[in-house]
């Protein structure tokens, strides 16, 4: 094979990396998610080299030595990113001619030859799932017969190759957390909800949610949630109890892990089989989660293990749901939300200002719906139109966009991007932080952040570090604006 080096590359200082590298921004809290989406070819490619370098805070100057002997880089990449992305791909070039480099990810999945025009150092992208297409390039096949590719040929025309079909048997797939133990540092990783050190991975791919804004569903993993066995799961969390004996919690990175109610249930059970819920047992499990799931497989959740549910709630507005596509009822979530809180089942959730239909009383609607439900955390973005979802093409029917052609600051900060003649988008971005403050500063939310630290001095020493992040969050916040 190819010598091969994947590449998260360096980026604005305290980038994300976002949940799977889906949104890349500056968040209130710092933190950094695995770069799983590249750990996955990384483990296929056999004396491959992956290298996250925003979460290990390196620099070009830091890396640039290890392109030296690549015959193959593979980057990834993200509309708030690619201009970076491309300039790293520049400098990669100059230093190494002969390297072959190409990108990977949602941005150039669907802008396959805008991004080939504007980065003129790759030699090609990845459209939809690349896993079998990078093993194919490294084991030297040429690139007119790989599949799921878009190349620049040598005389510079734009080549598509025809699709890739997507990976039905997961199981195919080895695990990642061996390539996270050889090549990252997992202290580096962090987020503001969960236990630290944390490991995350997927069970699966795809979403049958069909929400206008999320952007993986649309552009990569599809609707049709494809899932790995349990049984190769399971061993995947043994490999990572037995050789990362420090994690303290696994979060599994799923869109929804909870789409599939009779197999989240059988990994619960197979995960208590493990230890996991059990007295003394100090590792806990976490997951994403639509706010439907019922009280019966939440009981099953947490009596094995299960510690936080990370719930998209987006609004709570009735008709935003379902302008949306959201497929979810405000009242469900109330009662999915009060069965957690019963149950002992910690929820941070998150909130999306700024989506179609969206007025300052849909606004006012939400700040109170999340100070009524009360998540133990919550996180506010402002709705996001990438390219290659509904909420983009929606946007452009409407002419929506605010004037800017990127989505963040150059920064990180997020820019409320859409913007409607009756709602303008500095009301929007300023109602973020409006929305933050008014949950966040109540008596009762302070008591209970203050009784958290009193009683364990680690998480004491996070909060005071969390405060000062989100402090200054909101003061690049108003600079921003």
């Amino acid at each position: 094979m190819m010598r091969s080096l994947f590449l998260q590359a360096p980026s604005f200082d305290g980038y994300d990396g976002g949940a799977g590298a889906r949104y890349q921004m500056k968040r209130e809290v710092r933190s950094f998610w695995y770069p799983t989406w590249l750990a996955q070819p990384a483990a296929m490619v056999d004396g491959s080299r992956l290298i996250d370098a925003p979460a290990h805070d390196l620099g070009w100057d830091d890396i640039k030595h290890e392109v030296d002997d690549k015959e193959l880089v593979i980057l990834h990449t993200s509309t708030p990113s690619f201009r970076q992305d491309s300039h790293t791909a520049d400098l990669i070039r100059k230093r190494n001619p002969g390297a072959l480099i190409g990108m990977i990810g949602a941005k150039v999945a669907v802008e396959a030859e805008k991004s080939l025009r504007d980065a003129p150092s790759i030699d090609f992208v990845c459209r939809n799932e690349f896993d079998f297409t990078i093993v194919d390039i490294a084991n030297g096949m040429p690139l007119t017969e790989v599949d799921g590719i878009s190349y620049r040929a040598a005389d510079g025309t734009i080549v598509h190759n025809k699709d890739r079909a997507v990976v039905e048997n997961m199981d195919l797939l080895p695990f990642v957390a061996p390539v996270y133990k050889r090549d990252l540092t997992i202290e580096k990783y962090f987020g503001g909800y969960l236990k630290h050190p944390y490991v995350s991975f997927y069970t699966g791919r795809g979403c049958k949610s069909r929400c206008t804004f999320c952007l993986w569903p649309q552009t990569v993993g599809g609707h049709n949630y494809r899932t790995r066995s349990i049984p190769h799961v399971i061993e995947e969390v043994k490999y990572i109890l037995r050789e990362m004996p420090e994690v303290k919690e696994i979060f599994f990175d799923d869109d929804t892990l909870t789409d599939n109610l009779p197999r989240v249930e059988e990994l619960a059970r197979a995960l208590g089989a493990l230890g996991f819920g059990k007295p003394g047992f100090g590792v806990s499990w976490s997951c994403n989660a639509k706010a439907n799931v019922p009280r019966k497989t939440l009981e099953i959740l947490r009596e094995n293990g299960l510690r936080l549910l990370l719930v998209g709630y987006e609004s709570g507005n009735q008709k935003i749901l379902i302008n949306i596509k959201k497929g979810l009822r405000v009242d469900v979530a109330r009662q999915f939300t009060k069965d957690c809180h019963e149950l002992g089942i910690v929820i941070h959730g998150t909130f999306i200002l700024g989506l179609p239909g969206e007025t300052l009383e849909t606004i006012e609607e939400t700040i109170r719906f999340a100070i009524e439900i009360d998540p133990h955390t919550l996180q506010v973005s402002l709705a996001a139109p990438y390219p290659g979802t509904f909420l983009y093409k929606q946007a452009v029917e409407n002419s929506w966009f605010d004037g800017t052609d990127h989505l963040l600051t150059d920064g990180g900060a997020q820019i409320a991007q859409l913007s409607y003649p009756h709602l303008p988008a500095p009301v929007i971005f300023d109602k973020v932080e409006e929305f933050y403050k008014r949950f966040y500063f109540r008596p009762r939310k302070i008591g209970a952040i203050v009784s958290e630290m009193v009683r364990d001095w680690d998480m004491m020493k996070r909060r005071l570090r969390e405060g000062v992040e989100f402090f200054n969050f909101l003061r690049q916040r108003k600079e921003a604006a």
